[in-house]
């Protein structure tokens, strides 16, 4: 499912040639299956009350489709389209025969322009395939215009697929015509004006009468249209019912055409004949991908392409639903001529603004919420104009994610001058394009420059040659494809080996969230071997994840080259690897060992996969010495205090040495720190107090979470949940106040003396927020679910899909929080005193 939203801008009359042509960016046309295209077509539908619009009439595509009179309403939309697309390529060609007659009339003269065979070699098989197209086009004109379902053309289209055999001889001639065409310009000025700007008419509607277009580009028309003309026979036959007398002559045209196409493909292929390189050899696609730029400062998505000697970056076009997509070329780099530039040579280059992490997180958790309303629709039956919507409004919001996530700086420096910069999400994809680009640099290779006929064709072979074809988005996924894997995967990085020389070392782990990979979780750096040891545990949120990636860095301790960029990785990477993430291998209770192997290097580690609705359940702990999985009330009776022993210690370790960390209470903890944490304070061990003093922030504040996320009911408790949910949706500031304040009285001693205590920490904690980048905001999505979601028994009424518990209530426990963090400070005594609350039952 391609999602191609551009079709609000888009104007029905402006489809023949843009207007202004900026030099070398003339485009191809495609086949246009736009109904709106003909006049007589859609000024009749009108009247007849059949709503022709660019999209097709809605449940055309369901189970409408078997519907034959709807079939043959979208042959008339699709034949009417191609109509109007067919005129203006006979416009086009009529253009480019325009100047023959002269051309050949002063060949015999004494001041020929051109001489007869230069004109022959130039126009070959113009006139032939003018006249197929204008007899086909004249025949189909008066049946499309005076339509009925009884109407029969397929006889038109097996009679055009017969006559491609011109095609050949023109394809066979095309490159010595272009050679031809370019010399001729360089040595005559007449011929230069001439083929600089030929006419095209508009069509008979359009307010255009003519438009200019370069003789280059209109000879690359028929190049274009033979292999546009076999995509309109597929959607005639789709939309063809199979007893209609049409459908084995449509059939006999697209086999015919498709045979035609592979025969010739070899010529065709712009692999092949694109443009050669200047050294004669011919120019590969090696790389292409979507990545966003930092444009005139701001973020731009782009598709990038990396061909044999040159890097393009070029932008998807916007185009109407059913029209072919087509680039535009932004700029381009000579591999020759690429460099990249080093942290410290681009300290002019521009600040990246990076959008704060909790606005992320907001927006995941939107189109988390998207996606399940789109999944209760479906299981519904819901109207599919619904769908479309929340899918619309998915797609936007998964594009801006896309747009505004990416932080790693990726640069690109032209010799001659410019500089570019990309920003990505993944350090694996930067060194994959890095890797890329390098090895094709050692190749002996030459600078150029591309004319624009060069540049036109080869930013118009990026349609056909490019491998990747959807924005990484997941609602452009088909439904299907694998939506991915919802849950925790908990990862072991146990050693590597396969290092020449001694470095200090560490891993970092990715995963694909959301359509991209972002980076989860780092190893500590192990100092100075071959056979680094980590045995680290992580454990990784997963988002509709399909890949584990593991890279592995020699630290930089070069005080030169660290950037002050936090986002700029300055570390070597030693090696890197991916591994799919299979549902069904993964999903078991088990460990499974594997081996990533990455450039000689081998790397150990360990997974297993919890679903989210398994790690989600809040499960009391058998043995009740403990703490975790305890009352909170058991516990605070059993130590005879106010705040549990585990909370109070593990704030106050944070506090100490802590309230500065980046990504404090973000950044998960060693997972096997945290069970050790866990068993000594279950055993109340003496040496609890060593242990915190020696152990990672990361792994204490990740303790103090599980605490929370193990009670077995959430500190704001069950019995209250609604309520909660009821208060923090009231518009009404007053109504809130009230509501909430009566809510926290509500709630037992232990857990509200834990949650102010807790609520003055996290306070605390934000206040250092330009040095730990830890918002209020970002606080609460990390604790709010942690503190209010109601345990097993409570939600089994939501439990549906994983997705779908995730977003049902996530943002409002979110809002609960933030609510109380951000008003004024709550005193347990004041709040049991006053009585302005109404004590009236929620």
């Amino acid at each position: 499912a391609d999602f191609n939203y551009g079709a609000d801008e888009y104007d029905a009359e402006g489809n023949e040639e843009p207007k202004v042509l900026p030099e070398g960016s003339e485009t191809m046309p495609y086949i246009d299956e736009s109904p709106t295209m003909s006049p007589q077509l859609s000024a009749r539908g009108q009247e007849s009350g059949d709503g022709v619009s660019p999209t097709p009439t809605d449940g055309l595509g369901t189970g409408g489709e078997r519907d034959a009179g709807k079939g043959l309403e979208m042959r008339k939309l699709v034949l009417s389209g191609f109509l109007a697309s067919e005129e203006i390529y006979i416009n086009q060609l009529e253009a480019l025969l325009l100047p023959m007659k002269p051309l050949k009339a002063t060949a015999t003269t004494s001041q020929p322009v051109l001489t007869l065979q230069q004109i022959e070699t130039i126009f070959y098989k113009i006139q032939d395939i003018y006249e197929i197209h204008k007899e086909f086009y004249d025949s189909l004109c008066p049946k499309v215009q005076q339509w009925d379902s009884n109407i029969t053309m397929g006889h038109l289209f097996q009679k055009l697929a017969s006559q491609l055999g011109v095609y050949k001889a023109f394809v066979d001639n095309y490159k010595i015509a272009l050679e031809t065409a370019e010399k001729c310009s360089q040595s005559n000025y007449q011929f230069q004006k001439i083929s600089e700007e030929l006419k095209v008419k508009g069509p008979k509607d359009s307010k255009e009468s003519h438009t200019s277009v370069t003789m280059e580009a209109l000879l690359y028309k028929p190049i274009d249209r033979v292999t546009r003309s076999t995509l309109v026979l597929h959607d005639l036959l789709k939309h063809t019912p199979a007893d209609h007398p049409d459908y084995p002559l449509l059939q006999d045209a697209l086999r015919i055409s498709q045979n035609f196409l592979s025969s010739i493909n070899e010529d065709i292929d712009p692999r092949r004949t694109a443009v050669t390189t200047p050294k004669g050899e011919t120019r590969q696609l090696i790389k292409d991908g979507f990545l966003v730029e930092l444009s005139e400062g701001s973020r731009k998505l782009r598709h990038v392409f990396l061909f044999t000697d040159v890097l393009l970056c070029a932008k998807l076009k916007k185009t109407a639903v059913g029209k072919h997509q087509q680039y535009d070329c932004k700029w381009y780099v000579p591999l020759a001529d690429l460099v990249f530039p080093s942290p410290e040579e681009s300290e002019h280059c521009p600040q990246v603004h990076v959008i704060p992490d909790h606005e992320l997180e907001d927006m995941k958790m939107k189109i988390s919420a998207i996606k399940s309303e789109v999944q209760k629709e479906k299981a519904n039956k819901g109207q599919s104009r619904a769908i479309e919507r929340l899918k619309k409004k998915m797609f936007e919001n998964e594009f801006w994610l896309l747009l505004n996530s990416p932080a790693i700086p990726f640069r690109i420096h032209n010799r001659n001058g410019k500089s570019y910069l990309f920003l990505l999400s993944s350090d694996y994809e930067r060194s994959e394009w890095r890797e890329a680009i390098q090895k094709l640099q050692k190749k002996d290779l030459q600078a150029f420059v591309l004319s624009s006929v060069e540049l036109q064709v080869l930013t118009g072979s990026c349609f056909k040659l490019r491998t990747v074809h959807n924005i990484p988005v997941t609602s452009n996924k088909d439904d299907d494809e694998s939506p991915g894997l919802y849950g925790f995967l908990h990862v072991i990085v146990h050693s590597a080996k396969g290092f020449k020389q001694s470095a200090n070392l560490y891993c970092t782990l990715e995963v694909d969230s959301f359509g991209y990979f972002v980076s989860k979780a780092k190893t500590r750096v192990f100092r100075d071997t071959t056979e680094p040891q980590w045995n680290e545990e992580f454990e990784i949120e997963l988002e509709g994840s399909q890949s584990l990636r593991i890279l592995c860095y020699e630290k930089c301790y070069d005080k030169t080259k660290i950037n002050k960029d936090s986002n700029e990785i300055v570390d070597k990477i030693m090696g890197k690897g991916q591994i799919q993430l299979d549902p069904q291998a993964v999903q078991t209770k088990n460990w499974h060992m594997d081996v990533i192997e990455m450039n000689g290097i081998k790397v150990e580690f360990s997974m297993k996969f919890t679903s989210r609705d398994m790690s989600l359940k809040r499960t009391p702990s058998k043995k009740q010495t403990g703490v975790f999985g305890v009352k909170i009330s058991v516990v605070t009776k059993r130590e005879r205090s106010k705040v549990p022993y585990i909370v109070r210690q593990c704030i106050e370790e944070v506090e100490k040495r802590g309230i500065e960390e980046v990504g404090i209470y973000r950044i998960s903890g060693v997972a096997t720190d945290i069970q050790a944490l866990k068993a000594v304070f279950d055993a109340n061990n003496k040496d609890i107090l060593v242990m915190l003093s020696d152990m990672d922030i990361n792994a204490i504040a990740g303790t103090l979470k599980l605490y929370f996320r193990e009670l077995p009911e959430p500190l704001l408790t069950d019995r209250l949940y609604p309520a909660f949910m009821e208060g923090i949706a009231l518009s009404d500031p007053a109504a809130k106040e009230n509501c909430m304040m009566h809510l926290l009285r509500s709630l037992p001693d232990p857990n509200l003396i834990t949650f102010l205590f807790l609520l003055e920490h996290l306070k605390r904690v934000a206040e250092k927020e330009p040095i730990n980048k830890m918002s209020l905001h970002n606080l609460a999505t990390v604790f709010g679910p942690t503190l209010l979601r109601p345990s097993e028994g409570e939600s089994k009424g939501h439990l549906t899909l994983a997705s779908d518990i995730w977003s049902h209530d996530v943002m409002a426990q979110v809002q609960v929080l933030l609510y109380y963090l951000q008003h004024p400070p709550i005193s347990f005594t004041e709040l049991k005193r006053n009585t302005l609350y109404f004590s009236t039952d929620v």
